[in-house]
Order: C-alpha cells, then structure tokens, then sequence
C-alpha cells in the first residue's frame, strides 16, 4: 500500500496512524455478531451492557423527542425490540467513532462539522444501498464505509497539522478537491491515511479498500464503493456537514446509469433528507455528550 510513496513519509504516515486510539474491542464484537443472519439479540444485548458509556448513550438516544416512544425505554434488551440489532449496530459503530476523534486540533479542522458530514454520509450511503442495490450488498455495509470513509483526515488533523491545514487553505483558495490540494502539500491524502487506518482497526478488505478509493466511482466498481461517492456528492451538495472538501464531484456515466440519472435526480429520488440531518443531531449529541 505504501509502495508508491517515498520511505521518509511512509514511516510518517504509519507513525502517525500508529498513534490513533484502538477502535473498542466491543463495537469489534457487536460488528461480528451482527454479520450473522442467526444473530443471537442476547448476545448482542450482553456485549453493549459490558459497556456502560455505551448504554447509557444508546437509551439517552432512544428517549430523546427524535424517537418519542410511548414509554421510557430503560434497557439496551427493549432498545434491541423496538429497533432492532442493524440500528443499534449502527449507533454503536457511530459512539465508537466519535470515542477516537480528538476535542481539538491544531490544523483547526472543524471535527463537529466533519462529524455531521460523516453521519449524514453514512446514513444516505445507507439508503442508496436499500434502494437501488440488486446484488446482495448490505446497506449495513455501506453504513460503516461512510462512517469511516473520511478517518484519514482525523488522522492528519491530529498528527500532521501544518501539512493538512494548508492543504485546507489550498483547497478552498483553488476549489479543487481536497485529496488533490492534499496530494500537492504533502504527496498523499487521507484516502490512503484511511485505509490504513481502517486495516489497523481490523475491518474488512472490502471496507478498507472502499475508504482507499471513495473519490472515484468506476463503472466496474461495487456496489459499496459507488454508494459511498454518491452519498459523499449529496452530503456536500446539501452542505450536510463539512469536511473541508469544497467540491461536489461529477457522478460518472457509471453512477448515472446505476442509480437512473443526475445528482439531482437521485437527490429527489430519495424524497424527504431531513430525517437524515436530524438523526445525524441527535447521534452527534448523544455521542459527545459530557455526562454519558
């Protein structure tokens, strides 16, 4: 993976990787169980108990006005019944994503408005897969790559500062993507930061190699990775957050002929976002909350 870069910022890249937090033994658990079409709910309601800070943020989450259930729901067992094992999957991988992701930085990357981006990202990668997929894939999957796909840029906000904040300053000075404005700065970007980083936390090669190449939608490309684009396009499009990329991308005659037109088609083929946006809120806040 790191062939292609000079040895000097290899051994920096992976430093820096090396020096981001481990991703919870717990969520690694939840992801297996649930991977499972005979997942066991007791098994998945023991291993989010073992986790207190997890619990509670789940049920502050559950009864928050967003979901307005009739009655308190006072256990992860009854939060498992009314929604079932993918959501709260979903909503632990997001806490677990949030518990690594520094209060500042010194490149001044903005890591509320990248967590909104990323939310939003993964919950409309999410409804791509549900709606256009015809092969198999898990919107489950596509759920997680969006969560995860933009970690390289924690990565170099964290551990390579000066680099990315001018890479930053590049890419909105001369609206050019920035991957583009990182590769000028630097002679690498946060999609290969990412996929390191993803191989470190053990997820998937599918998902690892998604992350590594989520800036680009071949026609030959996966279902999982040409959701990821798509729904990365929208998020921008629909300013759902900010990840310091200033630049909607152009879908591909690939994209276009998989999900039936435009970007602006698809946007309103989905119908009404702001489901997305307010789930995106709520998980945030319950996800940095002080208390929990």
């Amino acid at each position: 993976m790191l062939t292609e870069i000079s040895p000097e910022l290899s051994q920096k890249l992976l430093a820096a990787v090396e020096k981001m937090p481990a991703f919870p033994k717990s969520v690694q658990r939840i992801l297996e169980l649930t991977r499972s079409t005979n997942c066991d709910p007791r098994e998945l309601v023991s291993v989010i108990e073992k986790d207190p800070v997890m619990t509670v943020k789940i049920l502050r989450i559950l009864n928050s006005a967003y979901y307005s259930f009739p009655k308190q729901i006072t256990s992860v067992n009854q939060s498992v019944v009314y929604l079932g094992h993918n959501t709260i999957k979903n909503m632990a991988l997001s806490f677990a994503a949030v518990g690594v992701l520094p209060s500042r930085n010194e490149a001044e990357f903005d890591i509320q408005h990248y967590l909104m981006h990323t939310l939003t990202t993964a919950s409309l990668a999410r409804m791509l897969c549900q709606k256009y997929a015809n092969d198999g894939t898990d919107p489950a999957d596509c759920y997680i790559a969006g969560l995860l796909h933009d970690f390289g840029k924690v990565v170099f906000a964290q551990y390579l500062p000066t680099e990315f904040k001018a890479a930053l300053e590049l890419a909105k000075q001369e609206h050019i993507p920035l991957n583009v404005a990182e590769q000028r700065i630097f002679g690498i970007d946060h999609t290969l930061a990412g996929a390191m980083l993803a191989e470190r936390w053990q997820f998937p090669k599918a998902l690892t190699d998604t992350i590594r190449v989520h800036h680009s939608c071949a026609d030959d490309a996966s279902m999982l990775q040409c959701s990821l684009f798509v729904a990365n396009q929208i998020s921008k499009q629909l300013e759902m957050g900010d990840a310091g990329n200033p630049v909607v991308e152009k879908l591909p005659v690939g994209a276009i002929k998989r999900f039936g037109g435009d970007l602006e088609h698809i946007i309103a083929s989905l119908g009404d976002l702001s489901k997305i946006t307010d789930e995106a809120v709520i998980f945030a806040q319950a996800s940095t909350a002080e208390d929990a």
